[in-house]
């Protein structure tokens, strides 16, 4: 069962691209701590289509991805920096999250 008292923090990744995305073997960190790490399993994502990770809970609807982390990850109480990485280690995306900061959901 998912909570409904209070919402959890998620990363949402979306294809922007014109083909599918297999994620395979993409990670994704919080760079600024060093962890945590989510490894994608065997996923793909098709053009314009996105999905979350978040960081507790499981969503089904949003792909089902959790760090099950258990506490909060992102934008404690210094600034915290996203990163997603390619099967082959290379940066696809960075996003950076200042304290304090709240993004619409």
């Amino acid at each position: 069962m998912i909570p409904t008292s209070e919402s959890d923090e998620y990363v949402e990744i979306k294809n922007t691209g014109s083909g599918s995305a297999d994620m395979l073997g993409w990670l994704l960190t919080d760079i600024a701590d060093g962890t945590p790490a989510f490894q994608f399993p065997a996923v793909t994502i098709d053009p314009g289509e996105s999905i979350r990770v978040y960081t507790n809970e499981v969503h089904p609807e949003s792909g089902g991805f959790s760090f099950g982390r258990g506490t909060s990850i992102w934008n404690n109480s210094s600034p915290d920096e996203a990163a997603l990485y390619n099967a082959s280690g290379e940066v696809v995306s960075r996003k950076s999250y200042p304290p304090g900061c709240q993004t619409p959901s």
